[in-house]
């Protein structure tokens, strides 16, 4: 969710969603050394004599870099998206956050409602203002990670779902797959989001929230997912969640993304989210990022 615009039904959107080198040098020590003569022990060298005694050899050694941290090893496919220049209707702009995941080395998948025109009617291509993409941490603070920026923005044309393209490739996180049929009723599912803490006080989170829920029931493009667990605003879509994945996984490592978070009730209230199925525009998806396919 996030105020990028939250709908009247509380839209999860929020008000303000490179390879690690892992090499070293080693290292290495040589010896150069200038060829010797024999210097008679009388002789008197004046200046500019090209005659000296062998200089000392000199010792280069190489120096060694530290590599730099790689993401994160748990769920490093979740994506933070941040913006501070989107622009009111008024004039002047404004701060705002969603959340999402990794699908292709340059494409993450996202709600639809984190990139729309001054009057929040969504729209595609370039976007009308910045949004940055944090991929592959825990927490702000963390080392390592990836950092992009979104340059296209395309609009699913059956559910609030987008995929957008990254300025670059990342290569060193492995992409969530995408779920090609329908889940069956009572899936557990994982749930990943940087929405806010705060009920009141809207503002993306300084570290991943999870949590834990199950299909409760499908419709035509959303499905509704039930807690299983009560409910908290660590555990829960909030505001800023919008596009946080909807997932199952093995190892917390790789998985299938099954749906994104949409819509649901006030946070961290009880109550169904609704939430935009992924099998749905499983073709459609695929067609924007891998058109050769």
């Amino acid at each position: 969710m996030s105020t990028l615009s939250r709908r009247p039904a509380p839209v999860r959107l929020g008000a303000i969603a490179a390879a690690a080198v892992l090499g070293a040098g080693i290292a290495c020590a040589y010896t150069v050394s200038t060829p010797s003569r024999t210097v008679p022990r009388n002789a008197v060298l004046t200046t500019g004599s090209t005659d000296r005694p062998a200089q000392q050899p000199k010792v280069v050694t190489a120096t060694t870099t530290t590599p730099p941290p790689g993401p994160s090893a748990v769920l490093p496919f979740n994506a933070k998206l941040t913006s501070q220049d989107i622009p009111l209707p008024g004039g002047g702009i404004r701060s705002g956050a969603c959340s999402g995941s990794l699908i292709a080395p340059e494409w993450v998948v996202t709600a639809g409602h984190c990139f729309h025109d001054v009057n929040d009617v969504r729209i595609g291509g370039a976007p009308q203002y910045h949004m940055t993409v944090t991929l592959g941490k825990l927490k702000d603070s963390d080392p390592g990670g990836e950092s992009a920026t979104v340059v296209d923005v395309r609009q699913s044309p059956l559910n609030d779902l987008a995929v957008v393209r990254l300025d670059k490739a990342v290569t060193d996180i492995k992409p969530l797959e995408l779920a090609s049929k329908p889940p069956a009723v009572g899936l557990p599912l994982q749930f990943a989001g940087w929405g806010s803490t705060s009920p009141t006080v809207v503002a993306p989170s300084d570290h991943l929230k999870r949590g834990q829920f199950r299909v409760k029931v499908l419709h035509s493009t959303v499905l509704d997912a039930e807690p299983t667990v009560a409910r908290t605003v660590e555990n829960s879509p909030c505001p800023d969640d919008s596009g946080g994945p909807f997932f199952v996984s093995e190892d917390n490592v790789t998985g299938t993304l099954v749906a994104i978070v949409d819509n649901g009730p006030a946070c961290p209230q009880p109550g169904l989210e609704v939430v935009a199925r992924v099998d749905v525009v499983f073709t459609w998806i695929h067609q924007q990022i891998d058109p050769a396919r």
